[in-house]
């Protein structure tokens, strides 16, 4: 019996996990959840068609660089459940201004587009977003589950 609920415990930790980081590596294109610098979970995600480098404004392909803050979940979106991170900054909007363009916005942590997320296994395969960072609808309701409003998030490449 003992054995049986030592297996129930180790089975349930991420749960119980108080993720204090996201961290998002462009260029191997994946996420991990951390607390207290271990990693809890690793997901394979998706970005936009051009992911390299940090979004400048709006319309390049780029998921934005920098450590931000997921500020909100959002339930009723065009893409299977989502959490915006707090691009652009002070910073973002000033590089985009001096340039003369639009910093762009609404970047999400999200799943799949409604009604598509059975084609995952073929979509995560891709970059395929407009900037944002995409999961399977799975592991989505796993990180909306694992990751409190307020959380940081480092993206680096």
């Amino acid at each position: 019996m003992k054995i049986f609920a030592l297996i129930l415990i180790i089975i349930s930790l991420p749960s119980f996990a108080e993720i204090d980081l996201v961290k998002v590596d462009k260029s191997e294109n994946k996420m991990y959840l951390l607390e207290n610098s271990k990693v809890i979970k690793e997901y394979h995600v998706a970005f936009g068609g051009s992911p390299k480098g940090h979004k400048e404004q709006e319309g390049d392909q780029k998921t934005p660089e920098g450590l931000y803050t997921l500020d909100y979940k959002k339930e009723n979106s065009s893409f299977y459940r989502a959490m915006h991170v707090s691009y652009p900054n002070q910073t973002d909007l000033d590089n985009a201004k001096s340039k003369g363009v639009s910093a762009g916005g609404f970047i999400m942590v999200h799943g799949q587009k409604n009604r598509l997320g059975w084609l995952s296994g073929i979509t995560q395969r891709f970059n395929w977003t407009n900037g944002c960072i995409a999961l399977t609808n799975s592991e989505m309701d796993e990180f909306m589950a694992l990751v409190k409003v307020g959380t940081k998030i480092q993206i680096e490449w």
